[in-house]
């Protein structure tokens, strides 16, 4: 496994990020714990998950996931140590603290007492907000409708330095090491480092936010933001939720897959699933074939390649899919592939 620094801590993460929101809806307790048996005798020591989880969100899996987690290391007190824990605060969903909420200090304060009683620790490494609550993103399925409507800009920085006050106090009392962000801008990025400099508080360190080869958008702006603000990027869903494996090809929706079933989820995977996808997809599987790869390992490792890349945030719903995961660590791709991976992005640059 090979190891990176989490923004401006001392924290060593492995650059496999493992992501869970699959334990207590597609996976059982049994099944979560043995990916985290694997996934941290490979050396991946860093986790990622949110109290929203598991997915496709509903009141009735509201939480599981953390609470298998916490099963999981009141069975095995002696690593808490060799894990580097991430979990998000998330917003506005209608049967989180009575709904409606925004992300500020009576949430926050909160949210992270609840987290760490279902994930039964003393502490937090990564606390991150799940995504803006006080203005438009343009993340998910909302890139073709967005617009910044929120014009009270005194009013966004006032709730920033709020939560970045907070979650200074947080790391204070020892309840979490450190803080980042999820599914934001450069925007976002930038106005959290000025205001953290600005009021001698402890900055974001890291921002999550889904990349792969079906959705590279980042690689500008956000990633101009990350490095000159030492901000650790960390992709999500670098396999476009399954895409990418090339098992939704031909109209194909296997059982027990993410997109079975999350049919009719508020959070509407399925948007991936385009004509445009489809052809991108089927040509990075096509290199993958033509030069020996696996072509989830293969995506995988194309993210990790890229310079302002710290950890790259996988998923599985079996042992089988995590080993393959896993090893796309060992996979460096060869100047001629990335060569044909580019020829395919300028084909198509936004497939969905």
């Amino acid at each position: 496994m090979e190891y990176t620094t989490l923004g401006q801590t001392n924290i060593k993460i492995s650059r496999i990020c493992l992501g869970t929101m699959t334990w207590g809806t597609q996976n059982s307790e049994s099944e979560g714990h043995a990916q985290m048996d694997y996934a941290l005798d490979q050396g991946v020591n860093f986790w990622d998950t949110a109290e929203m989880y598991a997915v496709p969100p509903t009141a009735e899996s509201y939480g599981s996931t953390e609470t298998i987690i916490g099963t999981w290391l009141k069975k095995n007190k002696s690593r808490r140590e060799e894990i580097v824990l991430a979990t998000k605060i998330s917003p506005e969903m209608p049967y989180i603290r009575g709904g409606g909420q925004n992300i500020d200090r009576k949430n926050i304060l909160q949210a992270v007492e609840d987290s760490l009683s279902r994930l039964q620790t003393d502490y937090i490494d990564l606390y991150q907000l799940h995504w803006p609550s006080n203005r438009p993103t343009y993340h998910f399925d909302n890139a073709w409708t967005f617009t910044p409507k929120v014009t009270d800009k005194q009013a966004i920085l006032a709730n920033q330095l709020e939560i970045l006050e907070t979650l200074d106090q947080l790391i204070k009392d020892g309840k979490i090491r450190s803080y980042g962000l999820s599914d934001d801008s450069a925007w976002g990025i930038t106005q959290y480092a000025v205001l953290a400099e600005k009021h001698k508080l402890k900055p974001m360190v890291s921002i999550q936010n889904e990349y792969s080869l079906l959705r590279r958008r980042d690689e500008t702006d956000v990633a101009e933001a990350c490095v000159l603000e030492n901000v650790s990027y960390l992709p999500w869903s670098p396999l476009a939720m399954g895409v990418l494996s090339g098992k939704y090809l031909n109209n194909q929706k296997p059982g027990g897959t993410r997109f079975y079933h999350s049919e009719g989820s508020a959070l509407r995977y399925g948007y991936r699933l385009t004509e445009e996808a489809e052809k991108a997809t089927q040509s990075y599987v096509d290199i993958a074939k033509k030069h020996n790869l696996d072509p989830s390992q293969m995506a995988i490792s194309f993210t990790l390649a890229q310079p302002f890349v710290a950890s790259t945030i996988i998923g599985a719903t079996s042992v089988d899919q995590l080993k393959t995961n896993i090893g796309a660590i060992d996979v460096k791709l060869s100047d001629e592939v990335l060569e044909e991976i580019h020829s395919v992005y300028r084909q198509y640059p936004i497939p969905f």
